[in-house]
């Protein structure tokens, strides 16, 4: 009796050991997130300082009111925290979430509500028909979690953009009339192109995914696998026609509510039109870029497209010179720098 009864001990005794290093692993975590979220804090007070005294200082800067710095905090905040919980951001991407966040929100309102659109919307398509692609997507992940590099890549055009738009006009939102505001519209059109682009092609890729079985390529028309990058589809196009104009309406359902001057300004209608046309023109390119760039190969082995090269796969298109986030990068760039030019000569003046 003794054997087996000092092996059970013996088996039993380690698990404390276990539980005191989870526990550890989680006191760690909540202590590093405290410490990050009051840098956070710390940097979103300097922004809100050093604007109080540029206001001060030049006289022609409107400051960042409390209450636009508190919004900015805390909404932000509450939307990276519920994304961190249903695995749509891992941790770096919260963080990087809660940056982007804050810069846009405490910009200009019209910016978040783009960017909170693309974030809702990415999300929910992302977990929509998981089943079908866990099993034509190799590398897809339980709720999307995405991380601080996908946040950049995404995010990280807009912010700047933000950031110059600070800078140029001051917090405040704006109605995008070229005659009376030619910069500060170009700026805020450009951020809208760069959000609208980069959720055209979100909708293409997880809709056009799972509702169409045979994509194109777009460089050569020739069929190819589902999940092949540069794979189009009609379901995939008209998608990123629709996603890019989501972006579009609540942007100017944002100016509707907080914009004052729109009836001595030109109309703002033409927002949903342009967020239309960046989500479709964004996609495109998304889909050159990934056909050209992007190696692409399926793997006998797993049945499956890889974006690595691997002793089973079989090429099908592209060359491994840029990974998918590099390709969102690219065209979130080229649409940024494009719409605002197009929509100069076509938009309609007040």
């Amino acid at each position: 009796m003794d054997g087996p009864v000092l092996e059970v001990i013996s088996l039993k005794l380690p698990m404390p050991f276990y539980s005191c290093d989870d526990d550890f692993k989680e006191y760690f975590k909540m202590i590093t997130n405290i410490i990050i979220l009051s840098i956070l804090i710390c940097i979103s007070l300097s922004f809100w300082i050093v604007s109080m005294t540029a206001s001060t200082y030049y006289g022609t800067l409107r400051p960042i009111s409390p209450w636009r710095w508190l919004f900015s905090i805390l909404v932000p905040l509450m939307i990276a925290s519920q994304g961190f919980k249903k695995k749509s951001l891992d941790h770096g991407g919260a963080i990087g979430g809660l940056v982007v966040g804050f810069i846009l929100t405490v910009a200009n309102y019209s910016f978040f509500s783009a960017l909170l659109m693309f974030f809702i919307t990415s999300s929910k398509l992302t977990k929509w028909k998981k089943e079908i692609k866990k099993q034509i997507d190799s590398e897809y992940k339980e709720g999307g979690q995405r991380t601080w590099v996908q946040v950049f890549c995404n995010g990280g055009v807009p912010t700047e953009l933000a950031l110059l738009y600070l800078i140029e006009n001051g917090p405040g939102e704006i109605p995008i009339d070229f005659s009376k505001q030619y910069t500060a519209s170009w700026m805020c059109l450009s951020l809208l192109g760069a959000i609208a682009c980069c959720a055209g092609d979100t909708w293409a890729s997880e809709i056009g995914s799972v509702m169409s079985h045979e994509p194109r390529l777009i460089t050569t028309w020739k069929k190819v696998p589902v999940g092949t990058n540069g794979g189009v589809t009609f379901v995939g196009i008209i998608s990123s026609l629709l996603g890019g104009m989501f972006v579009g309406v609540a942007y100017f359902v944002s100016q509707l509510i907080f914009v004052n001057d729109l009836d001595i300004s030109a109309p703002q209608w033409p927002i949903i039109v342009f967020g239309g046309m960046a989500g479709l023109l964004g996609s495109m390119i998304d889909s050159y870029l990934g056909a050209t760039m992007q190696y692409s190969g399926f793997d006998t082995n797993i049945g499956m497209v890889v974006n690595h090269q691997t002793e089973d796969a079989k090429h099908v298109s592209g060359k491994p010179i840029l990974d998918n986030n590099a390709v969102n990068l690219f065209s979130a760039v080229v649409i940024a720098l494009l719409l605002p030019g197009i929509a100069w000569g076509l938009w309609p003046r007040g």
